[in-house]
């Protein structure tokens, strides 16, 4: 993939700043080290950085159509190139390059804003008509690629990433107090908003439109979904009473997403770790090669976290070349401030500090593009909390739903502060309960036990559900199971596996991750099958994964237990700290940043130093993990002065040959 930035006069009449312009583009030269490119026109600035892995001697951009009148810029992949590319040529489209990127061009002469019903792969990118003056900014149908923005005054900047935006020096950085309750609420950030005031994310299967006036009054900005997740209504569900003609349709449908994710001008690898997932997508892959696909693994050194062992297992049966990176509390601590600044924001989980490291591991071997099984716990209900809830919706019986009484009661003992009208309130906004209620509500205990007074009166009762981009009319229709995996799409899916674990920290590392069951069909076919296909009697979490698996590993690979992938928060920083850690958590910066309760959070840091604390209290630990990283991330992206670590880096010297604006 790559990465683009822009600036747009949104009165269409002021040249951009070109100096500003490379400065946004040199902050993600990550993203993008192999060339750059440029795009200048009466009010409009787009720069790129390549990585080039399609196309690689002709794909420079921007990319025009026949007669120059339409360009694109374009980071992602679009993995049915060839196809789509021999419908274009048979209907008289003439093209100039090998790149996938030159599809968007003939595709937007054709279909115009109804191009993106044809686009199947991970994409962000920016289209240009030259001739109606008209821009559409587009993101992928599940979020795989990042796209932010922003307005300032008659002024519109976006970028791959936050850190380009501010490095045109003309946008502010300063915290959105709510986007900071989004990571105490959710632990990721998957709507518009983001940490950064007066900076948004463009949402998963929406695109912008910016139509530029010949009368000189400013653009507005138009945001439109093309896509949404769907569900059948509860009933209609597909359920064929041969369970060998889904096996066989889910099989051809898994496959064939494996394949076009294998098409590139580079080699391909994969991560591998201990479930079912990653094992699924590197045996497919081993077998259509016809040799085994080169694997990379995490080794975590903690007993009940080390999957080493499960994976090599199923690296020996796929025969597939594997490489294992060390991964222990040290490593995960040194890597952590570097996270900080690839994601943009506050990341809880520690575990996307090991995988910043697993994929500066394959760069460092020379590798451009891995396969990863990310989605599969998402389409087929692979998590704890899908189970848990089952159970409790054992109680539930002709239109009675004891299950949300039993909810809210739970939720009610362990946060006694939420009222349940409250609760109810939570509720209405997520067409629940749903099975992650009680997870957030444990991970939310940390703003009640760690926010500061000035800001719960800045948050002035506002609560990040309210921000979740949901379509909650069709979710009263779908299967409860359904309601659930549809949040967790919008959540934690893009939110999260995504982007702290997967954009941010490959593409920091100039790697591109491709995910199969992220696939446009193998979503399609798992969200139109019954619930019992994806999680059967409470206990055998995607089933039909692990049936279609059976044919290609051994059952104790296929059937093997779901198993979180996680790497320790308090041993990683507060067992031993390194000195950043009690810099970021000292009286002084607490005070300085003014976000958080400074005797509760030195009062548990100091119980958690001194060895003293019980090491099961969880999400206790989440919450001391969200408050270091919030410090973390104000001394990055705010200012400095609270630790000895660098701010972010300044932008890198770029050696950079002489650019043809177009």
């Amino acid at each position: 993939m790559c990465g683009i930035a822009g600036i747009i006069d949104l009165r269409g009449q002021r040249e951009p700043d070109r100096g500003a312009l490379e400065r946004m583009t040199d902050r993600i030269f990550h993203r993008g080290p192999d060339e750059d490119g440029y795009l200048f026109a009466p009010g409009i600035g787009i720069g790129q950085r390549r990585l080039s892995i399609v196309g690689l001697s002709d794909g420079q951009q921007p990319i025009y159509n026949e007669d120059r009148t339409v360009a694109v810029m374009y980071n992602g992949e679009l993995f049915d190139y060839p196809e789509q590319k021999a419908a274009l040529e048979a209907r008289g489209h003439q093209f100039r390059t090998h790149s996938d990127t030159e599809l968007l061009v003939h595709l937007y002469e054709d279909f115009g804003e109804g191009m993106f019903e044809h686009l199947h792969g991970q994409f962000a990118f920016c289209i240009v008509d030259l001739k109606k003056r008209t821009l559409l900014l587009a993101r992928d149908r599940v979020g795989i690629c990042p796209l932010h923005w922003s307005r300032q005054g008659d002024w519109f900047f976006f970028g791959s990433e936050i850190k380009a935006i501010l490095a045109s020096g003309l946008v502010p950085a300063a915290c959105d107090e709510r986007g900071l309750d989004h990571i105490f609420t959710f632990f990721s950030m998957g709507t518009r908003r983001t940490m950064f005031s007066g900076i948004s994310s463009v949402l998963p299967g929406h695109y912008l439109k910016i139509q530029l006036r010949d009368d000189g009054q400013r653009a507005d900005i138009v945001e439109r979904r093309y896509w949404d997740l769907d569900f059948p209504d509860a009933g209609d569900e597909y359920d064929p009473d041969d369970p060998e003609e889904l096996i066989n349709e889910f099989d051809a449908t898994f496959r064939r997403a494996v394949d076009l994710r294998l098409r590139a001008d580079v080699p391909v690898v994969g991560y591998l770790s201990g479930g079912i997932d990653s094992a699924m997508v590197l045996a497919n892959a081993s077998k259509i090669r016809g040799t085994g696909v080169p694997s990379f693994t995490i080794r975590i050194p903690t007993p009940k976290l080390d999957e080493t062992s499960k994976a090599t297992d199923a690296s020996r049966h796929i025969d597939s070349p594997q490489t294992i990176v060390h991964c222990d509390a040290q490593v995960i601590a040194d890597a952590y401030p570097h996270l900080i600044t690839a994601a943009d924001c506050p990341v809880i989980d520690t575990s996307c500090a090991s995988l910043y490291c697993l994929a500066g591991e394959v760069h460092n071997q020379g590798y451009k593009v891995a396969l990863t099984g990310e989605g599969s716990d998402e389409a087929l209900a692979g998590y704890v909390w899908f189970k848990t809830n089952k159970i409790i919706r054992w109680l539930d019986f002709a239109g009675f739903r004891p299950s949300a009484v039993v909810s809210r009661v739970l939720r009610k003992l362990s946060a006694p502060h939420v009222s349940l009208s409250q609760q109810r309130s939570i509720d209405r906004m997520i067409a629940g309960p749903l099975a992650q209620s009680e997870m957030y509500n444990f991970v939310a205990l940390s703003r009640h036990r760690f926010y500061s007074r000035e800001l719960k009166q800045k948050l002035d009762g506002h609560v990040a559900y309210e921000d979740l981009p949901l379509d909650l009319e069709r979710m009263k229709r779908w299967h409860p199971l359904n309601r659930s995996l549809y949040l967790g799409y919008k959540v934690m899916l893009c939110g999260l596996l995504l982007n702290h674990k997967g954009d941010r920290v490959a593409m920091a590392n100039s790697v591109e991750t491709r995910y199969p069951f992220l696939d446009d069909e193998v979503i399609k076919l798992c969200s139109r099958v019954h619930p019992r296909w994806k999680l059967r009697r409470a206990r055998f979490d995607k089933y039909l994964l692990r049936q279609t698996a059976a044919r290609y590993l051994p059952a104790d690979i296929a059937l093997r237990p779901k198993a979180m992938f996680r790497a320790p928060f308090a041993e990683s920083f507060f067992a031993h700290s390194p000195p950043y850690v009690a810099q970021l958590l000292s009286e002084e910066s607490l005070k300085k940043t003014g976000y958080f309760d400074v005797e509760s959070v030195r009062k548990h840091f100091l119980h958690y130093a001194s060895g003293k604390a019980s090491k099961s209290r969880f999400f206790l630990e989440m919450g001391l993990i969200s408050v270091l990283s919030t410090q973390l991330w104000h001394h990055k992206y705010l200012g400095g002065g609270l630790c000895d670590l660098p701010e972010t880096r300044p932008t890198p010297k770029v050696d950079r040959p002489k650019a043809k604006a177009s």
